[in-house]
């Protein structure tokens, strides 16, 4: 059936459900009619209007003459010896960007991208070197999640693949509203963490417009020191932004949290724990300290477990939550700072993904 009156063919992974309303409801389609579509899309996975339930022949015959599912399949893949796996996926424009899946237990976490590489020029990560090829769009963020091969299992969502997920704030707001939507994942917000290095008025728009957990990437407590690492602190000051985490109100079981990657003799040393003592005392900001992994274009070391343990204790004795967090799928380059398209592994590409047929 020829519906009338030209459309260009719409792709409905990333669209709300009043959104896939807007598009059905110009041929008399209802609201439930688009919660029906929206159900089989991320609640079902389904990639084939034929398979999806409970909707009119019309409609179906719509989507198939209108509009597309907008999934589409990773191109590689590679499985760590501690079973997260790594995806390589590339959008119709050529753009490629990584995604990982950690299993643990009962706990079946996605870490998705939401650039294709990244413009901070934090130092120490190669999704920067690998330069900025452009924004996801929303769809393409949630199609890391729904095309993997663990998508019926995932409990969680974290923003820390590729790119600065503030820097993609419409796209990543609204992936936020379809994983925690009731007519979209259903995930629970506390489920969900997003990941920035400090994009100030956009760190105060996410904490005003959502409820999903926040991460700030810290890497050192000294401004002077961390301009050379994450050069954003010229522009938005940690100071500044540590305060606005301090003084959020936050829904129960919200959380917000500094992740401090910790390298060897360079901010491990007790002034850094001081400092960091000092900046956080008195809030219920979290601490996860994290081991940095070297790329092999660089002479650093991560802080040793013991240098870990420490400042784990002593920020725990001095009223700050922290836990150390141990490393995943580094030796397939899927831990954090890693991604890079394939293009910042510490093998060459071929040697790195098994190619999917």
């Amino acid at each position: 059936m020829q519906f009338p009156g030209y459309m260009a063919m719409k792709n409905l992974c990333g669209m709300t459900v009043d959104e896939i309303y807007e598009l059905i409801n110009p041929y008399e389609f209802t609201y439930t009619h688009a919660i029906s579509v929206s159900n089989s899309l991320y609640k079902k996975r389904l990639k084939d209007f034929n398979d999806f339930p409970k909707i009119p022949g019309k409609l179906r015959s719509l989507l198939l003459d209108k509009a597309e599912t907008g999934f589409f399949r990773y191109t590689h893949m590679q499985t760590s010896e501690d079973k997260s796996v790594k995806y390589l996926f590339m959008n119709s424009e050529g753009r490629r960007f990584e995604t990982v899946y950690i299993p643990d237990g009962k706990r079946h976490t996605v870490c998705v991208s939401t650039q294709s590489g990244c413009r901070m020029g934090c130092h120490f990560c190669v999704s920067g070197a690998y330069g900025f090829h452009g924004n996801l769009t929303t769809g393409e963020i949630i199609n890391q999640i729904l095309s993997i091969h663990a998508a019926g299992k995932i409990t969680h969502v974290v923003f820390m693949g590729m790119g600065e997920p503030l820097d993609n704030t419409d796209n990543v707001f609204k992936a936020c509203e379809i994983l925690t939507a009731s007519w979209g994942l259903s995930l629970s917000p506390r489920n969900i963490t997003v990941s920035t290095v400090g994009i100030l008025p956009s760190m105060q728009m996410f904490l005003q417009k959502s409820d999903c957990n926040l991460t700030l990437s810290l890497h050192s407590p000294f401004a002077e020191e961390r301009k050379l690492i994450v050069p954003v602190e010229n522009k938005y000051p940690s100071a500044e932004i540590v305060k606005l985490m301090k003084e959020a109100k936050l829904r129960k079981g919200r959380r917000l949290t500094i992740a401090y990657i910790m390298i060897k003799d360079i901010n491990d040393t007790d002034k850094h724990l001081e400092k960091l003592i000092s900046l956080l005392r008195g809030s219920s900001i979290r601490v996860n300290l994290l081991p940095y992994h070297s790329v092999g274009v660089d002479d650093k070391e991560s802080s040793t477990p013991e240098k870990m343990q420490k400042f784990k204790h002593i920020l725990v004795t001095s009223g700050i939550s922290a836990s150390v967090r141990r490393s995943r799928g580094e030796d397939i380059s899927a831990a954090c700072g890693l991604l890079a398209a394939g293009l910042g592994s510490k093998c060459k590409e071929d040697q790195v993904f098994g190619f999917i047929s």
